[in-house]
């Protein structure tokens, strides 16, 4: 195992096959990140989603892909470029991946990629003596999915954060009011699995809340209104407190707590998960 993956998983204290895992995966993706740094792509680029909140600021909780925003519109953006660089750098520390773009098959403003690999063969480079290792699945596979928004909504603010393993890089990152304001568009306005809601989305409104975090609603707006989500010409916190109370009315509380469990730990941080616990911190919040 090369020594700056061995020093990047002993914060994870990991103990289980699982464990193991989900800690490949995350160096996986900040491995992948050093290698877009690499290739210039923060220049004109930048991080968003729950993995940037896990990576920069520490949300317990795993995210399995990389978001990204371009910072202007770029029709003509081709992930493929990037592609090479990050299955460079991950061959460079040691890991068997592939890196490749994803083929459209309707007209997007998303570029997508997936890194791909063996999880047996991946984990053994890491730790040849774990137990469990001989229970997995050869045909077992890491897939780690990147999407590049190729035409961001205005009103978003950015920030870099530096980051000090596998080696010194940069990242140029929304900043936390524009996540916020991400993230309540996914909440209010995303699409899974028909008219289900992400119990990730909401374990991260909650984080936000618990974080005190300042919201940009002008970039909530641009984004409400880019999805055909918003008519008017501006957006109200009273009125963002009625959509998001509407919202949680109407949750399946059950589904969006068995979305979450695969991605925590400790799983008594959904016992208070309800319509009335949601409801009651939003009305506190944006009162």
């Amino acid at each position: 195992m090369h020594y700056a993956v061995e020093n990047m998983l002993e914060k994870y204290n990991c103990t289980t096959t699982d464990d193991y895992k989900n800690a490949l995966k995350e160096v996986i993706q900040e491995i992948a990140l050093l290698g877009l740094y690499r290739a210039d792509f923060f220049i004109n680029a930048a991080f968003y989603g729950g993995s940037a909140l896990r990576i920069f600021y520490g949300l317990n909780r795993f995210s399995e892909d990389l978001d990204f925003s371009l910072l202007d519109k770029n029709p003509e953006f081709d992930i493929d470029h990037y592609c090479k660089f990050i299955k460079d750098e991950l061959g460079a520390y040691g890991f068997t991946m592939s890196v490749e773009k994803k083929i459209k098959n309707i007209d997007s403003n998303i570029e997508s990629a997936f890194i791909k690999g063996g999880t047996k063969i991946n984990l053994i480079s890491i730790s040849p003596a774990l137990e469990g290792l001989t229970k997995l699945h050869k045909n077992e596979k890491i897939k780690i999915k990147l999407e590049v928004d190729t035409n961001p909504p205005p009103g978003a603010g950015y920030e870099v954060k530096y980051q000090l393993t596998p080696t010194p890089y940069s990242v140029r990152l929304f900043d936390k009011p524009s996540l916020f304001a991400g993230k309540i568009h996914a909440l209010l306005c995303r699409n899974w699995g028909g008219n289900r809601t992400k119990g990730r989305d909401m374990y991260d409104y909650i984080w936000y809340l618990s974080q005190d975090t300042k919201l940009n609603l002008n970039h909530l707006a641009e984004r409400m209104k880019q999805t055909g989500h918003l008519k008017d010409s501006s957006l109200t916190i009273e009125h963002l407190k009625l959509k998001l109370i509407e919202k949680f009315t109407g949750i399946d509380y059950k589904a969006v707590k068995a979305d979450i469990e695969p991605f925590i730990k400790n799983k008594n941080e959904l016992d208070l998960w309800s319509k009335e616990f949601f409801v009651a911190v939003t009305e506190e919040r944006f009162r």
